[in-house]
């Protein structure tokens, strides 16, 4: 009895690649969709003097989440609220000086009525995202942004797949493009961007001076040998500055250069005649992801910050690891 050949199943990474492929294609028509309604949507979001309020149900809401997210962290005020929420008092939060950001796909969810209404009522502007310029949520905007008609990705067309990931890169091509428009500089980002490693890169040593930083042992160049040991031995932190009567860091000494300075006539010797007196050192200014780069490269495992020659911290590299930036 002959064989019958049945079709082959598809892979899942051909599935994958064909429905990430299908979203590239959404993207490239949403790039080239893109026309003077953005730009005006992007100069009503620069005048905004309030917040932007973000608002979408299901998956355009989890959308919406994350491009408030976005626009906060770029300099431009946002959070979310949920249509339905506001419709039982959350309407309170929409300002007539801010500014309403509505996404639905179809434009007709009837959950977001309510907010629509208010928001034409108080006459903030609206802009809208959706797919359809005739719903309810393209009458009511006053700038729309309309997506591109391309099918979902997903193999049953419903899904929420190409129309969502259009959404996110538009509310990203929002955000950006408001952000130069601002004049958001990495200092800004860094402002609101404290903790973790990117915050700590974008902070400047000042900042890390004001919550982590530490004064070293100091001491004089007439101090002996023997008084050097014991400022060693504070703290742990392995080395000590040294300054003038004017507390101008004139030198260091590290572990390393007190086993190098051993000798018959050690306990002779001065803190001047076992210091280092050009130890590397950094002003508060510089930025933290400098200061690293630095501390790599010379392969030193703490930096002096000094400001008009004056010793105002140090940095370890043991503090940055504890603090788990490195």
């Amino acid at each position: 009895m002959a064989e019958t050949s049945s079709p082959k199943v598809p892979t899942a990474v051909t599935v994958g690649q064909t429905l990430i492929q299908a979203e590239i294609d959404g993207l490239a028509a949403l790039s080239a969709s893109l026309d003077t309604a953005f730009a005006l949507a992007v100069d009503t979001l620069v005048a905004c003097k309030n917040y932007c309020i973000v608002t979408g149900v299901g998956k355009s809401g989890h959308i919406g989440s994350k491009i408030a997210a976005t626009f906060a962290s770029t300099g431009t005020p946002a959070f979310f609220v949920h249509p339905t929420e506001a419709s039982h008092g959350d309407l309170g939060m929409v300002d007539r000086d801010g500014v309403l950001l509505a996404i639905s796909n179809s434009g007709d969810t009837r959950e977001m009525r309510d907010i629509l209404a208010y928001g034409q009522h108080v006459g903030i502007p609206i802009i809208g995202i959706t797919k359809r310029a005739d719903s309810i949520l393209g009458r009511r905007s006053n700038i729309l942004l309309k997506l591109p008609d391309m099918p979902e990705a997903c193999p049953n067309g419903l899904a929420p797949t190409t129309s969502t990931t259009a959404t996110l890169a538009l509310g990203d091509a929002l955000a950006v493009a408001v952000m130069e428009a601002r004049g958001f500089s990495r200092e800004d980002f860094g402002k609101v961007h404290p903790g973790g490693k990117l915050g700590l890169q974008l902070q400047h040593v000042k900042d890390w001076l004001a919550t982590e930083g530490e004064i070293p042992p100091t001491t004089t160049p007439d101090m002996e040998a023997g008084g050097v040991i014991s400022a060693l031995a504070v703290d742990g932190m392995g080395c000590i500055g040294i300054v003038d009567e004017d507390g101008q860091l004139v030198g260091s000494i590290t572990d390393g250069d007190l086993r190098r300075a051993f000798s018959p006539e050690f306990f002779q010797k001065t803190a001047r005649d076992i210091m280092n007196p050009t130890p590397v050192n950094i002003t508060p200014d510089v930025r933290m992801q400098d200061a690293i780069e630095i501390m790599t490269e010379r392969r030193i495992s703490n930096i002096f910050v000094v400001e008009a020659g004056v010793l105002k911290g140090i940095i370890h590299m043991k503090d940055l690891l504890r603090a788990g930036y490195l």
